[in-house]
């Protein structure tokens, strides 16, 4: 059991240089805390899922391309998240907007190799 996550929630990439706020459309009607609450399927990139600064991975094409530039010296590239698979694992048996609500324990996984977690989930009074 974790505290729920919600709209303003912040976020870390392990490969991105800054931290990132989750959003939340109140399209699902459940509030948490006076904010939408978040189910596994807020991770739409550019929709929810707002860029991490500069993005460190080395799979990412446009570090690859930034660091051939530089003659192979590492070089981030702005932030593009792709996320496409959802927030795991989710709660079962809080549905919100028919989903699996997520807590402050899920985790969002990027295309470029990058791990995103919740590092402060909005509010800390609903637990699910």
């Amino acid at each position: 059991m974790g505290l729920a996550v919600c709209m303003g929630a912040m976020m870390k990439c392990s490969f991105g240089v800054a931290p990132s706020s989750l959003v939340v459309l109140p399209a699902n009607r459940v509030m948490v805390s006076n904010m939408p609450a978040a189910n596994i399927m807020d991770n739409k990139p550019m929709v929810n899922i707002i860029p991490f600064g500069m993005c460190q991975s080395p799979a990412n094409p446009m570090v690859i391309a930034m660091t051939a530039a530089a003659l192979g010296v590492p070089t981030p590239a702005p932030c593009i998240p792709m996320t496409v698979a959802p927030w795991t694992p989710g709660n079962p048996v809080t549905l919100i907007g028919g989903m699996p609500g997520i807590n402050n324990s899920s985790k969002l996984m990027c295309n470029w190799g990058g791990m995103i977690n919740i590092a402060s989930p909005g509010q800390t009074t609903t637990m699910i």
